[in-house]
């Protein structure tokens, strides 16, 4: 397996990427300016369905880091559908995590590891980022976790 091949780490990994989302709003799913792309917030999604929960009350880390996780797979395929080949990314610039959290949870940079940890095993060095990672008090649809991503591509 080739160390730059994203998609054969992909299916190494058992992931499959699902058919690209679409904006809930007025809003584009990514922009690109130059060699930046710049990916909206995607909510987590389980079975297709909005991930619903709070961190610190109906959600553990564990299922919030997974979520995190699953939030990166669906940014990826907006990816896909935008560049039409995910080995063009030259490096995973900057991650912003929004965590639906109670305000004594203090474990936010925790869940945001499912997303960064599996941008670097993907990616390798090119995925190691800078982050942001924010407790809310809630996130559109009640979703337990929102990610956006920018990249640089060749």
């Amino acid at each position: 397996m080739s160390e730059q091949d994203v998609y054969a780490r992909l299916k190494a990994l058992g992931i499959e990427l699902p058919l690209a989302g679409s904006p809930a709003a007025a809003y584009a799913m990514c922009a690109q300016t130059g060699n930046l792309v710049c990916l909206s917030g995607h909510i987590a999604k389980r079975d297709g369905q909005v991930w619903t929960g709070k961190l610190g009350d109906s959600m553990t880390t564990d299922e919030g880091y997974a979520a995190a996780r699953a939030v990166v797979v669906d940014l990826l395929a907006t990816l896909h559908a935008h560049l039409g080949d995910l080995n063009r990314v030259t490096r995973v610039v900057k991650l912003m995590s929004l965590v639906n959290s109670t305000p004594d949870y203090i474990e936010q940079h925790r869940v945001t590891n499912g997303a960064s940890e599996l941008l670097v095993a993907l990616f390798g060095e090119r995925g190691r980022h800078a982050r942001s990672a924010f407790g809310v008090t809630q996130i559109p649809l009640g979703a337990c976790v929102e990610i956006e991503m920018n990249v640089e591509v060749d």
